[in-house]
């Protein structure tokens, strides 16, 4: 991930902030629901040709919760431009993964004098708050705080959702098991049912007055960002690139490997890589 972290106070919580800080193109990109910059740098391309920023969101990667509540996926979006206006930062593209989709889209719609394009990989999010298919987080959450971790875990393998979950998405199920080992898991806890019940705060008609060069990634066999999810976006958002990669849970290497290579394609083809900062 390169140079060690800058620190970003936002109210009392200390958040990390990656950049690369190389003289290409600005992507403000961030990842999804409890991932951190590590998850980021899987899925962007490594290349001197972008200079990339990550912020850590609140109670996730190496950042603190702070105080403030309830926690929102619009809290996030400011503490995102923040970290933007901090690094000197005033157009960029902005890109993200499943909740940092969603931080991505708000920040496009509230700040079109600002954001140059998108890139949109395995939203969970279109337009509604709180869709079926981030019930599985709330339920994660609801162990989480109803038990002792070690027996949430096991009620919550034990579960209807992560029956259907290890046939159908096992990726999904191995993040979701994940949280339960977490060092901060009770308040991340409070992060997953708001996150889950909150949305990008974007209607549809917004979306359609999008006029900015958009790239929206899915991929299958994953039940928290459904392929139609994805589909459904490239289709609002006016000439939107649609690209399906391999699942995950299929072939990581390939997952990844075709994600980079298409946000590459992508930001090469269109911003030919000039310095737009």
């Amino acid at each position: 991930m390169g140079a060690a972290p800058a620190i970003l106070l936002r109210d009392d919580a200390a958040l990390r902030v990656f950049d690369t800080r190389q003289a290409g193109l600005p992507v403000v990109f961030q990842h999804g629901l409890g991932g951190d910059a590590a998850q980021v740098a899987l899925n962007f391309p490594d290349s001197p040709s972008y200079r990339r920023l990550t912020v850590e969101c609140r109670a996730q990667g190496g950042s603190g919760a702070g105080s403030g509540r309830p926690f929102s996926i619009d809290m996030f979006a400011d503490d995102v431009l923040a970290a933007a206006d901090a690094a000197g930062i005033k157009h960029f593209v902005a890109g993200g993964i499943s909740m940092g989709a969603a931080i991505a889209l708000q920040l496009a719609v509230r700040y079109p004098d600002r954001v140059l394009g998108l890139v949109l990989l395995r939203p969970a999010w279109a337009f509604e708050a709180a869709p079926q298919n981030m019930r599985p987080y709330v339920e994660v959450a609801e162990f989480i705080r109803n038990g002792s971790l070690d027996e949430a875990r096991d009620a919550f393998a034990a579960s209807a959702t992560a029956v259907r979950l290890r046939t159908e998405a096992p990726d999904n199920l191995a993040s979701l098991l994940g949280f339960f080992g977490r060092e901060n898991a009770a308040v991340f806890a409070e992060v997953m049912q708001a996150i889950a019940a909150d949305g990008p705060g974007v209607t549809r008609v917004a979306a359609t007055g999008l006029a900015i060069p958009t790239l929206v990634i899915g991929s299958g066999a994953d039940l928290v960002h459904p392929l139609a999810t994805a589909r459904g976006l490239a289709n609002v958002i006016p000439n939107a690139v649609f690209t399906e990669v391999a699942p995950k849970g299929t072939d990581k290497d390939r997952h990844f490997a075709e994600i980079r290579a298409a946000i590459a394609g992508f930001l090469d083809a269109r911003f030919n890589n000039q310095d737009q900062s």
